[in-house]
């Protein structure tokens, strides 16, 4: 280990090195997982890293080390082919540019799960890989991402970039959360100060360009992700100002704003998916949690003065998640039946309020879905680095 980087990055982890690896939470997540993370390791410890630099975006507005992703649910209009691409809500356009998504999207299934397995086996070839790949994604210049989303989920004739493409680095947020195990051991002091940099630089624009604040301030699921993404990249790049104030803002805003004092979100309960995205919405929630654990008060348990809380909504879904014919509302206009995937806000949520009903539901669960939709909507893959 090189002592002085590990001693500065885990101390900009924080909590994933007070963790003790023997607790019993770990414990249950690594006996349900242990053999779906070594399969998957040993599918991706021969896989060579390949970011968004290997496939250029001729739409974009931006460069070759720019993100770049066009908004799903715009068209082209029948009336006007040629002209500015209309809204489909929930209709997901096949022809869109969607190669930087898959591979950030390939990135966030290989690195965590190489991560994993070398955390349950201490075998450096599983760690070697996933720093491999943080290494080309967030420190070799010929590779690197620029740490900024403003060419993401542009729409043809309409705009370059938008605000609501900054849910596409979602799928970052377990990637940040391998790093703070990975690389006090696994990367050289100046590059885990590179990485650590990356998502330094990422969390200013997240927080402080028009872009970004605009993202924070929106009204449904795109505010809870922006929450959970400036959580965990100020976890790791150890800005304990920009956690607070999004715990604060938790707390005061997108909790009264989002969650009835049932447990729903209706503003995802009247989108055409509204299934899909209140489970949605339910796992990132309990991700930020999740994510913020360690901050007083305890931010599972938190409640606000009309019992908004973590635990109201994972109480409120449980029923839909075991029982899915139960769905009082309109089924999902796409990808109704791919669902119900593992839910690993069933877990958190079944750990901070010791309801067993709910970790044996997330054990039946499928850990690994196929659909393109439902894995763009599922950026928590390995429960065992939040434990």
């Amino acid at each position: 280990m090189k002592a002085a980087a590990a001693a500065g990055f885990a101390a900009a982890a924080g909590a994933a090195w007070s963790q003790p690896a023997h607790s019993g939470a770990f414990q249950l997540v690594a006996g349900t997982d242990r053999a779906r993370i070594f399969e998957a390791a040993a599918k991706y410890v021969s896989q060579s890293p390949s970011t968004i630099t290997a496939f250029p975006a001729k739409r974009s507005a931006g460069g070759l080390h720019d993100f770049f992703s066009q908004a799903d649910y715009f068209w082209p209009d029948p009336k006007d082919p040629n002209g500015p691409y209309i809204n489909r809500d929930g209709q997901s356009n096949p022809e869109n540019f969607d190669e930087h998504r898959k591979a950030m999207v390939a990135l966030s299934v290989r690195m965590p799960a190489l991560t994993a397995a070398w955390v349950l086996s201490g075998e450096s070839r599983y760690g070697r890989r996933a720093a491999d790949h943080l290494r080309a994604w967030f420190v070799t210049p010929e590779t690197r991402m620029n740490p900024n989303l403003e060419f993401a989920q542009a729409v043809q004739g309409r705009s370059t970039g938008r605000s609501y493409g900054i849910i596409d680095t979602l799928h970052l947020v377990e990637v940040a959360r391998a790093a703070s195990f990975l690389a006090p051991e696994m990367l050289t002091r100046q590059d885990a100060d590179a990485v650590k940099g990356w998502f330094g630089s990422y969390l200013d624009w997240l927080c402080n360009s028009d872009r970004g604040k605009e993202e924070r301030d929106t009204l449904n699921n795109h505010a809870m992700c922006w929450a959970l993404q400036a959580a965990e990249f100020s976890r790791l790049a150890g800005n304990d100002a920009v956690q607070n104030d999004v715990y604060r803002r938790y707390r005061e805003i997108l909790l009264p704003g989002q969650l009835a004092t049932d447990g729903s979100f209706p503003k995802e309960l009247a989108r055409t998916k509204p299934y899909s995205y209140s489970i949605f919405n339910f796992d990132v929630t309990a991700a930020l949690c999740q994510s913020l654990k360690g901050l007083i008060p305890d931010p599972p348990a938190y409640e606000d003065s009309e019992g908004r809380g973590l635990r109201k909504a994972a109480a409120f879904l449980y029923p839909y998640l075991k029982h899915k014919s139960a769905w009082k509302w309109a089924k999902d206009v796409e990808h109704f039946d791919a669902l119900p995937v593992r839910s690993p806000g069933l877990l958190f949520s079944g750990i901070a309020f010791h309801e067993q009903k709910y970790i044996d539901l997330w054990k039946t669960l499928n850990p690994d879905p196929t659909d393109k939709e439902i894995i763009r909507n599922y950026p928590i893959r390995q429960p065992l680095l939040w434990m």
